[in-house]
This record gives structure tokens, C-alpha cells and sequence, in this order.
């Protein structure tokens, strides 16, 4: 009975429809991501055009981030309040309009803006097709199906640099979001044919204090840990600190006293804006810890090698975006392959054996980081990236297996809302400690601002090195609970 049963579940189909809805809403994130990381390929250009600093111009890409992930946050109230297709709809012109403000925008303030509008759209589709999947998708499927979805998605930053440095090389840098533009009309066609309603909508209500709590403290932390590296810099350099230094812990405070607001709110509210519940399990909790802080060293990376192999080894932008290539696309690639074995073996030996190889790229990284080579730049990045493709999306996975199903919507908020969060923390984490060690040592193009920029690399890679550890013992633990419980109760 049980082979039958097994033999059953692999002969499932996956619909037709679902792989278009997938790819259509996956297609709109992926725009998303691929945008953010063009522009940090282009960041030397643009602090050029715009006479900005480095820790000024990283705000093109975490303001996107940072709002990416205070929109995540009420995708569980929108997937119960309205209809899919219509959801998707708006996400896609958000986008587009903040495409349109790119392209004619000539001032840092108006690509502020523009990235706002696009990462409210990229905040509704990146949840939207995770919740796709986890309701329509046939159950022996999840993994590689959410494998599909980790791919729509981690292709982008792949490809990213590269495309903004082949296209800076040839085109104005806003000749990329002209390109854009076709590709999500496309993918608005499909998502029109194949998106479908299999549950109906909810008379749910949206709770403004709990969503103005949740957006107040992301941006209060990722502003204090960007504000905290202004001041640390500005001391180093001799400069004034104080005004920053202030800002960052007035930002803290505030970051930290919205979240506990947050908190307490949802506890006592009818139809709080996410069910913090499942919190309360400790294997949910230390994944969550991990899928947090994974993204931190995963996203920054692109920011730190294309600004190291610019900065310090003097590459152009073109191969500085080519070195992030060659890891990341094929990494991307694997990722549904990560979730087969996720579907055949459970989650605790692809994910640990994965990250157990990927926490060798920065350990190689940072024993070479005083003599690399673009070459062992991008030989080392290949480790992490494929690894770190393999094992990601199932983190996720393996954590939504323990929610009930009626609050896995809430669950999906939480992850995403956490993802991007982090990507946000380690674009400003890893340009502060760029900034510190870049601060006092000259002009760039100077011998003593790569060899500095080179220190700065060396610190962000032994940073990267304790995140990965960190991450790594937190789903050891989080295994070994779930053992438990499976022989008591066996």
C-alpha cells in the first residue's frame, strides 16, 4: 500500500496553468531583482553622475529592498482580501511606472522614487507566486516546484551585474529599464491566461498601526546600521560624526520600539496583519533565523565583488558584473535541483550538506583576499553561489512544512518579509565596513584607496564567514528539535 501510494504521488501532473502563473509572477520579481542588481554593478558610474559617496549611492538599492520588505508583510492580508489575478495586475504597473520615472529621472531623489514604486511591486509578486505554489502545487511536487520558483527569482542577480555592465559598456545605464519594459508585458499576458482563483477571498480587514509599526521598524534598523557606518567612517577619516552617530540611534530606538509595538499589537488584535503564532515553535523560529541572515552574505555579494573587482583589482564595470556570472547563473539553475532532493531525502541533508560547502567560498575569499585575482574572484564565488542555490529555497520549505496549512500564508509573509530585510541589512552592512576601511586613504584610482578597499573586502568576507556559521548552527538545531518530537512521537 504504501508503494502504490508513493507510485501515485510521483505520477501526479503539475497543471499546464500553474507553470505559466509561476513563471508569469516569478517573471515580475525577477524584474525586480534583476534591476537592483544592475544598478550596483553601476554604482562607480552613478556616484560619478549623481556627486555622490558610496555610502550614498547604496541607497538606490537598499530603499528598493527596504521597501520590497515592508511591503511583503501585508501579502498575507492582500492574498485573503482580493483576487490573484487582480493582485498581480497592479504589482505589474507599479513596476512598470517606476520603470517609465528611471528612465526620464535625472536627479538622486527622483530614482529614489522610482525605486519605491518598483519595490511595491516587487513586494506584492515575490510572496504572490510563493503562495501560488504552496496552495495549487500537488504536495509530492513542493520542492521542485518551489526549486522552479527559487530559480525565476535567483537567475536575476545572476545575469544582473553582467547586463548592467554590458549594456553601461555600449548604452546608457537607462537604456536597461527601456528593455524591462517589453518583458513585463509579456509576462502580464501570461499571467491574465494562467493565473486562477482556487480559493475564495476573506472579508479581511488591514490594521494601519500594525502596518506602519512594521514599516517604521525595518526601516529604523537598516537606517541605524547605515547611519552607524557613516559615523563610524566620518570618525576615522577625522571628519564630524556626531549628527550621524545621533540619527542611528534615534533610528534604533525607534526601529526596535515599532517591531516590540508590532508585536504586542498582533497578540491582542482580532485580524492582526500577520499571525505571529507559528512564531512560537522553535523550528519555525530558527529557520526564520537562518533565511534572515543567509541573504545578508547571498545578496551582498554581488554588491561587494563588483565594487571589490572595480575598486581595488581596477576591472571595468563589464567584468566586474561577468565575475558574479558564472557562480550565480549556474547556482540559480540547481536551485530546483536542491528541491528534488529536498522531495527524495527530507530537508536536513541537502540543506546541511549545502551550506556545509558554501561556508568554504568565504573562508577561501578571505584567506586570499590581500592577493586575489579576478579569476579567483569569481572561482570562489562559484563555491558559495552553487551551494548556496542548492540549499536556500528548501530553508523555507522545510519550515512551512511545519505551519497548518491555513497559516501558511502568514508564514510566507514572514519569510519574504525577512529575505528581503536581510538583503537590505547586508547591502548596508557590507558598503559601511567599504566605507570605513576606504575612509582617509585618498582618491579612487589611488593605490592607497584599492589596497584599503582590498582590506575592506578582507573584513566583509570574515563577517560573512561568522553569518554562515551562525546560520548553520541554528538549523542544526532546528533539526535535532524536530528528530526529537519524531521519536517521541514514534
Amino acid at each position: 500500500m504504501p508503494e502504490q501510494t508513493s507510485r501515485t504521488s510521483e505520477n501526479e501532473k503539475i497543471p499546464p496553468k500553474l507553470i505559466g502563473a509561476i513563471i508569469a509572477v516569478g517573471s515580475l520579481a525577477f524584474i525586480g531583482i534583476l534591476t537592483e542588481t544592475v544598478m550596483t554593478v553601476l554604482f562607480p558610474e552613478l556616484m560619478r553622475e549623481l556627486n555622490v559617496g558610496t555610502s550614498t549611492v547604496q541607497w538606490i538599492t537598499t530603499v528598493y529592498l527596504l521597501v520590497v520588505s515592508a511591503t511583503m508583510p501585508i501579502s498575507s492580508y492582500l492574498k485573503r482580501k482580493f483576487p490573484l489575478k487582480g493582485i498581480f495586475v497592479a504589482a505589474v504597473i507599479l513596476a512598470i511606472t517606476g520603470s517609465i520615472i528611471m528612465i526620464f529621472g535625472h536627479s538622486f531623489p527622483v530614482l529614489i522614487l522610482a525605486r519605491v514604486i518598483q519595490g511595491i511591486g516587487s513586494g506584492v509578486a515575490a510572496p504572490l507566486m510563493i503562495n501560488i505554489i504552496l496552495e495549487q502545487s500537488p504536495r509530492s511536487k513542493i520542492g521542485r516546484l518551489m526549486g522552479v520558483g527559487s530559480l525565476v527569482i535567483t537567475v536575476a542577480p545572476a545575469i544582473g551585474p553582467t547586463v548592467g555592465g554590458a549594456v553601461s559598456s555600449v548604452l546608457p545605464w537607462r537604456a536597461i529599464f527601456v528593455i524591462v519594459i517589453p518583458v513585463m508585458v509579456i509576462a502580464l499576458i501570461i499571467g491574465l491566461c494562467c493565473i486562477e482563483q482556487k480559493e475564495p477571498t476573506q472579508e479581511a480587514h488591514l490594521n494601519p498601526l500594525q502596518f506602519l509599526a512594521v514599516v517604521l521598524g525595518l526601516c529604523g534598523l537598516v537606517m541605524a546600521l547605515n547611519q552607524a557606518g557613516v559615523a563610524a567612517g566620518a570618525a576615522v577619516s577625522g571628519q564630524s560624526y556626531t549628527h550621524a552617530l545621533a540619527f542611528a540611534v534615534v533610528s534604533l530606538i525607534v526601529g526596535v520600539l515599532s517591531l516590540l509595538f508590532f508585536g504586542y499589537s498582533s497578540k491582542r488584535s482580532f485580524s492582526p496583519l500577520i499571525r505571529l503564532g507559528i512564531l512560537r515553535d522553535p523550528v519555525v523560529l530558527l529557520h526564520l533565523l537562518a533565511y534572515t541572515i543567509l541573504p545578508i552574505v547571498g545578496i551582498g555579494f554581488g554588491y561587494v565583488i563588483t565594487n571589490l573587482a572595480q575598486l581595488s583589482l581596477g576591472t571595468n564595470a563589464f567584468l566586474a558584473g561577468a565575475l558574479v556570472l558564472p557562480g550565480a547563473l549556474i547556482g540559480a539553475f540547481f536551485a530546483p535541483v536542491g528541491g528534488m532532493l529536498y522531495d527524495r531525502f527530507g530537508p536536513t541533508r541537502p540543506i546541511l550538506t549545502a551550506f556545509a560547502v558554501a561556508i568554504v567560498g568565504p573562508v577561501l575569499l578571505l584567506v586570499f583576499s590581500m592577493r586575489l585575482t579576478p579569476e579567483l574572484l569569481a572561482g570562489f564565488y562559484f563555491i558559495f553561489g552553487l551551494s548556496y542555490a542548492l540549499g536556500f529555497s528548501n530553508i523555507m520549505t522545510s519550515a512551512l512544512s511545519q505551519i497548518p496549512h491555513q497559516f501558511a500564508p502568514d508564514g510566507n509573509a514572514i519569510f519574504n518579509t525577512m529575505l528581503q530585510f536581510g538583503g537590505a541589512a547586508g547591502t548596508a552592512l557590507f558598503s559601511t565596513i567599504l566605507t570605513i576601511a576606504q575612509a582617509g586613504a585618498g582618491d579612487e584610482g589611488t593605490p592607497g584607496f584599492a589596497h584599503a578597499t582590498a582590506v575592506g573586502g578582507a573584513w566583509t568576507f570574515a563577517t560573512m564567514i561568522v553569518i554562515c556559521v551562525i546560520a548553520y548552527v541554528a538549523l542544526v538545531c532546528a533539526f535535532r528539535i524536530r528528530a526529537k518530537r519524531v521519536r517521541a512521537v514514534g
